[in-house]
């Protein structure tokens, strides 16, 4: 039924998140229940501790059982990790009848031969995006069907992870009792829940700043063109503060958030910051403009690493709705102006779209990939309530349109 209440699982690195969402006529989703807890046996985005983890499972789903009011059973699982890749393959197809136009059976063809790529044997295929078609050489065609032609291409992004990880991510949803109806990449979720088909249109970067991965999609022309995960996040920058000014991680962690900006300012020079003692750590302080070096180093290396990716594949020029900022890590003070700073381009903080009810949830950009995975989810029943496409193949079609 596709009024049901749809629950979304995130097991991240800083915090388990569950919630509930219900469709709305107008297109809108209402949040109607949200459980957190804060993370355990996860590190990178890859669980290191099953039992925890799957303890931290449970705590959330119980806490968005209650603020929702309902019993979930099932839900929608989100993936991160520097596992995940993103490999390009190109399929060709000659038209069945040029004469009458390419038809869905065409282009169905197309896609299966685009998706049949060689993944390391220790991986598992996620998604399967389509990108752009070209008809006997003519490019940048986004939907070919019923177009004259003899020859149809189509470049596709495969998406793929390791399968004993994912598998685990998985466990600690299903010794839980939870089935797990389908999985999806947390950073083209993110995407999911927060770009205007505008945006899309005249190219836009999202970069989803998680506790211990970092990743980008791009859209360049209305389609997926790159996508990629690095393995820095927000606990890096707190792991260096801490071993920095020698104090405890929960103590550097209240720094980076409360006193620290990613923008460095030689008015900072001078200003001290009290830093209360701790069991083992004693009483100090620390120079801002020392505290706000650390955090800009971290920040700087972050992006131009994925500027870099962008430059490789000629997307900078591309992304002319400029770049979008989600996750946890977007809160931190002076991280849009880096970051404009970096890539040349306009960029703000991702507010989630079409969604209500509970509003620290819709409104905060650390919920943007939970929040587009509910949209996915959404999608993905009322396709198939209408029976027309099989369930493991709908993720292709939402982060495209």
């Amino acid at each position: 039924m596709v009024n049901a209440p749809i629950a979304a699982l995130e097991i991240g690195t800083s915090k388990v998140c569950a919630l509930v969402g219900e469709p709305r006529e107008d297109g809108n989703i209402m949040i109607t229940g949200v459980g957190n807890c804060p993370s355990c046996g996860v590190r990178k985005g890859v669980i290191v501790d099953l039992e925890k983890a799957a303890g931290c499972v449970q705590t959330a789903i119980q806490e968005a059982e209650t603020s929702g009011a309902v019993s979930i059973r099932e839900v929608y699982l989100l993936v991160n990790g520097d596992h995940i890749r993103a490999s390009a393959n190109q399929g060709s197809w000659p038209v069945l009848d040029p004469a009458h136009g390419i038809s869905a059976d065409d282009i169905d063809e197309i896609s299966d031969i685009a998706r049949a790529i060689n993944l390391p044997h220790e991986n598992e295929l996620l998604h399967s995006i389509p990108q752009t078609y070209s008809v006997d050489g003519q490019t940048g065609i986004i939907n070919p069907l019923g177009m004259q032609g003899s020859r149809l291409t189509l470049d596709m992004l495969i998406v793929h992870g390791s399968r004993n990880i994912l598998n685990n991510t998985i466990k600690a949803a299903r010794d839980m009792g939870l089935e797990v109806l389908d999985v999806a990449f947390s950073g083209l979720c993110a995407a999911l829940s927060t770009l205007t088909p505008e945006q899309k249109e005249c190219g836009v970067a999202v970069i989803d700043l998680g506790a211990g991965t970092t990743s980008h999609v791009v859209y360049a022309d209305d389609a997926i063109a790159s996508m990629g995960i690095t393995a820095v996040g927000g606990d890096h920058i707190t792991n260096d503060i801490s071993q920095g000014f020698t104090i405890s991680l929960r103590r550097a962690e209240i720094l980076k958030q409360e006193a620290g900006t990613a923008v460095t300012n030689t008015g900072d020079r001078f200003k001290r910051i009290t830093v209360p003692s701790e069991v083992s750590f004693p009483a100090c302080s620390v120079a801002a403009g020392d505290l706000n070096a650390i955090i800009n180093a971290r920040m700087d290396e972050t992006f131009r690493i994925i500027k870099n990716e962008l430059e490789k594949k000629s997307l900078l020029q591309e992304i002319g709705a400029g770049v979008i900022l989600t996750g946890g890590g977007s809160h931190l003070k002076g991280v849009e102006a880096l970051a404009e700073d970096i890539f040349g381009v306009s960029c703000s903080i991702g507010k989630p779209r079409y969604f209500s009810g509970i509003s620290t949830v819709h409104e905060g950009p650390e919920f943007a990939a939970p929040l587009g995975m509910l949209r996915y989810a959404v999608r993905s029943v009322t396709k198939q309530s209408k029976g027309n496409m099989s369930f493991k193949n709908l993720i292709k079609k939402w982060f495209i349109g």
